[in-house]
């Protein structure tokens, strides 16, 4: 059966209303999906298309999650609410109304989600006062663990995060084996090996197949959970090789920061290519297709934990990660921590006792300080007169479109 097809003018009354504050006068908009399929498919003959309309990635699909976040934490403010209180307050078909299930009814049906949905309805309200009382999203910190810190910058990092709770420790790798191995053996002396404290490392995409199945045979030893990144992010028939190839081993894959739609994710469940579902907020088409790949991946069984690496990304996922644990998974996971330019946002996101404080400002965390916007807004910020600011102008004059 093919999907309802919406108007134009339909569409764009439903977006106005979506936008406005204080203009919403039903818990959400009826066609909060298709409103979001306007906005990916612009009207033919337009300038954008081509772009939007085919591909559903790159700038315009990262200029469309922006808008579509920017909705979505002016909908949680116009309401009073946290942006992860708003959706957990949805009955589970409000939910699913919200999602644009073209392009992923092949792995998932509106009907299978409402039910999945459902099943875990009697329990939400326990999950909700864990949130309350800050005990829905555990942390881990990738702090100690960047390529070019030195043996006791390492050392010093590990012991630091290990004292403030952290159980969780992601390290890069990717350099030599002989580095990389001197680097976990660090790791693994300061958190121990049967202490409870897991360790996951981080390759960024460097290598090929064969060159991640070798590469992590070699480090598979110091028990890492998942190897993040192994390959290209396109590439699932290369994951789902490294997958097959380190599950003896017991080293898990991951992926998901560059992934840039629900077809992608679609793809790499489908395939079995992966072991945890790395979502980005930013990178997909906002709240709507993040909602689509946490169905997914319940179906699937694989675990969120989503890409959270600083500049305001903390502040959007700790929200996707509370959703995900109070209405779609019931399960606690992970979520990134990256210790980066907080300051800059007047509702930063804050760890303690390794838990992330569950946001209740209504929004979505993400406004920045008006003293902020002014000094580094582009290109008339203070900023871009400073003596600092000089090495990247002249960086960027250099560059040939």
């Amino acid at each position: 059966m093919s999907p309802p097809v919406l108007s134009a003018e339909l569409s764009k009354s439903s977006l106005r209303t979506w936008a406005k504050p204080g203009g919403i006068s039903s818990p959400i908009p009826s066609c909060a999906g298709l409103a979001l399929r306007h906005l990916l498919l612009s009207p033919s003959g337009s300038i954008l298309q081509p772009y939007t309309n085919t591909h559903q990635k790159g700038v315009i699909h990262l200029a469309l999650g922006a808008v579509v976040n920017a909705l979505w934490d002016l909908w949680s403010k116009s309401l009073g609410k946290p942006l992860w209180k708003l959706v957990a307050d949805f009955t589970p078909e409000e939910f699913v109304r919200c999602i644009d299930f073209r392009y992923i009814t092949d792995a998932i049906t509106p009907e299978e989600a409402i039910k999945m949905l459902q099943d875990l309805e009697p329990t939400k309200q326990r999950r909700v006062e864990d949130a309350l009382v800050n005990r829905a999203v555990p942390a881990y910190t990738t702090s100690a663990g960047w390529l070019g810190y030195g043996e006791d910058k390492m050392r010093a990092l590990l012991k630091e995060t290990l004292a403030q709770g952290y159980k969780h420790f992601k390290i890069k790798v990717g350099g030599s084996v002989e580095e990389d191995r001197k680097r976990l053996k660090i790791a693994r002396d300061i958190i121990g090996f049967d202490d409870g404290n897991i360790l996951m490392v981080d390759a960024n995409q460097v290598w090929s197949v064969p060159e991640a199945i070798e590469y992590m045979k070699q480090l598979a030893e110091f028990r890492p959970w998942f190897i993040e990144e192994p390959t290209s992010p396109d590439d699932i028939l290369g994951h789902a090789a490294i997958r097959k190839a380190l599950k003896p081993l017991g080293v898990g894959v991951a992926t998901g920061e560059m992934c840039q739609n629900r077809v992608i994710f679609k793809q790499l469940l489908q395939a079995s290519a992966i072991d945890v579902c790395q979502i980005d907020a930013c990178r997909m088409g906002g709240v709507n297709e993040v909602l689509a790949v946490l169905l997914m991946a319940k179906k699937f069984g694989v675990p969120i934990v989503p890409h959270s690496g600083g500049v305001g990304l903390p502040e959007y996922t700790q929200h996707l990660s509370t959703i995900d644990y109070v209405c779609v998974s019931g399960k606690l996971s992970l979520l990134e921590y990256v210790d980066h330019l907080h300051e800059h946002f007047l509702h930063p996101s804050v760890i303690k006792d390794g838990y992330y404080t569950t946001p209740t400002k209504p929004g979505y965390s993400v406004e920045m300080k008006e003293a902020s916007m002014v000094e580094f807004g582009y290109p008339d910020g203070k900023f871009w007169t400073s003596e600092e600011a000089k090495g990247i102008l002249n960086h960027l004059s250099g560059l040939k479109i």
